[in-house]
Parts: structure tokens; C-alpha cells; sequence
């Protein structure tokens, strides 16, 4: 079977790899849009919709290929939704995993009530006009836990405890991540409506 290509529109290795892992199989073939030469798009909107699709649609454009966005996030209940869309810049424009973590923690100083869920928005269009892009979503449900534990996933995986099975996110092997994940249900999910996507 062929494989036809569709651009990723992020630059992160590790979503790059976890992503081309579960389209593993499928007759879709990511490729980074840093590959292809394209630089990150702008991502001013309040909502993880709004900046996949600018996310695709930016990529789609300066490729003229077909798109794949991801935005996806934490969301805190304690702190009223956040870090959501800015998740990846809680602790300032220069931020990385370990500063965001450690911004989590010290806003989280003293809260008892610590339930938090990740959120993933999956866009796929097939040209940067496309009216009609699959748009899909899941949520992944946990706590936040009082310290970091284990060395696995990225973002807030540390931190990020699952009350059900004892261990945080990234306490799972990849593979156990990748069934339950926000991501790993909304990518299954797009997979199903791409089968048929020309």
C-alpha cells in the first residue's frame, strides 16, 4: 500500500514521533513541516480549535499539501482552564518542559483540589482554502501530582497523575500511553474519518 504524505504541523520531535507511531499502519505518512522548510505558525487565538486550524492552514500553504495540526494542552480546574492553550509557554516565551513544570507546581502551592485533563484538537485539511477540514477531539482525565515521577512522554507527563492506575503519565510505556492518551484517542479517531478523505 502507498502512503500518501500529509504535512505535521508542529515542530516538536517528540509529537512528531508519538504521532507518526499511531498512524502507523495507516495510509498516511507524516512529514515535518520543518522538513519542508517551514517555520512555526503564529498562535494568538483562545481556543485549541482555532489554533490547530490556523496551525494546518498555515502548513497546508506554504507546502501545498495536505495538513495535520495538533493543539493540545492542560487544563487545571484550580486554575480556572489553565495552562490550556498556553501550555506550552506558561513559564514565558523561552519556556521548556521542565520551566512549565516547575510554574505548575509553584501556581499549585498549597491547592488540595489538584484534577486536571488534557485536551487534544486534531485538524486535517486537504489544501490552506479546504472549507471543510476533519476536526476531531478527546480528553484525558487526571490529577496533578505534588512532584514529578518518571522519564517518559514530555509536556506535563511527569506531573500528570492517573488516580486509576497509580502512576503518572509518564510512568507508562509508550505504547500503554499511546491507547489511552488525549492524543492517541483523537488521532484513532481522525484515522477513521480519513479513510475515505480525498
Amino acid at each position: 500500500m502507498s502512503r500518501r504524505r500529509i504535512v505535521l504541523a508542529s515542530n516538536n520531535a517528540a509529537k512528531l514521533r508519538e504521532m507518526s507511531t499511531l498512524l502507523h499502519g495507516s495510509a498516511w505518512g507524516l512529514v515535518a513541516q520543518g522538513e519542508l522548510g517551514v517555520g512555526a505558525a503564529d498562535e494568538p487565538h483562545l481556543t485549541f480549535i482555532e489554533n490547530a486550524l490556523a496551525k494546518a492552514r498555515h502548513a497546508s500553504a506554504l507546502t501545498e499539501m495536505a495538513a495535520l495540526a495538533d493543539d493540545s494542552g492542560i487544563c487545571v480546574d484550580a486554575l480556572n482552564g489553565a495552562p490550556g492553550v498556553s501550555s506550552a509557554r506558561f513559564a514565558g516565551d523561552s519556556a521548556n518542559d521542565q520551566s512549565n513544570n516547575a510554574e505548575l507546581l509553584r501556581r499549585l502551592a498549597g491547592v488540595t483540589g489538584r484534577q486536571a485533563h488534557y485536551t487534544c484538537v486534531l485538524v486535517a485539511v486537504r489544501t490552506a482554502g479546504d472549507a471543510e477540514p476533519l476536526i476531531v477531539d478527546a480528553r484525558w482525565d487526571g490529577e496533578i501530582a505534588q512532584a514529578p515521577r518518571g522519564h517518559g512522554g514530555f509536556g506535563y507527563d511527569p506531573l500528570f497523575y492517573l488516580p486509576d492506575l497509580g502512576v503518572t503519565a509518564a510512568e507508562l510505556d509508550p505504547a500503554h500511553k499511546n491507547r489511552i492518551s488525549h492524543r492517541g484517542l483523537a488521532l484513532r479517531a481522525l484515522a477513521k474519518k480519513m479513510v475515505d478523505w480525498r
